[in-house]
């Protein structure tokens, strides 16, 4: 895949980056280098490869899915200034 000055003017207007004239070149060489890596990626072997979340081996931390009421309202209201029935009470904003 290669990029030409129209695409790289285009990248340039999407990422808010303004482009003047003479840098679109350099732009454009850089951009194609980045891609040519990319490309290069391609050509690795990854069959039979699990992807990985990190460099070292770990696995992630799951609990039970399962639905429940919480049951620690009190303790969730415990430091607002005015509750009742364990909902916030807020002073009237709107009048």
């Amino acid at each position: 895949m290669s990029v030409d000055s129209a695409t790289v003017k285009r990248i340039g207007r999407l990422a808010r980056i303004r482009i003047e004239e003479g840098e679109v070149e350099t732009y454009r060489t850089e951009l194609n280098a980045i891609l040519g890596f990319v490309e290069q990626l391609d050509e690795v072997d990854v069959t039979g490869i699990e992807p990985m979340t990190s460099v070292t081996p770990m696995q992630l931390r799951r609990r039970e899915d399962k639905v429940t009421d919480g049951g620690y309202a009190d303790r969730i209201v415990k430091n607002a200034p005015l509750t009742e029935d364990n909902f916030f009470m807020v002073p009237k904003v709107v009048e």
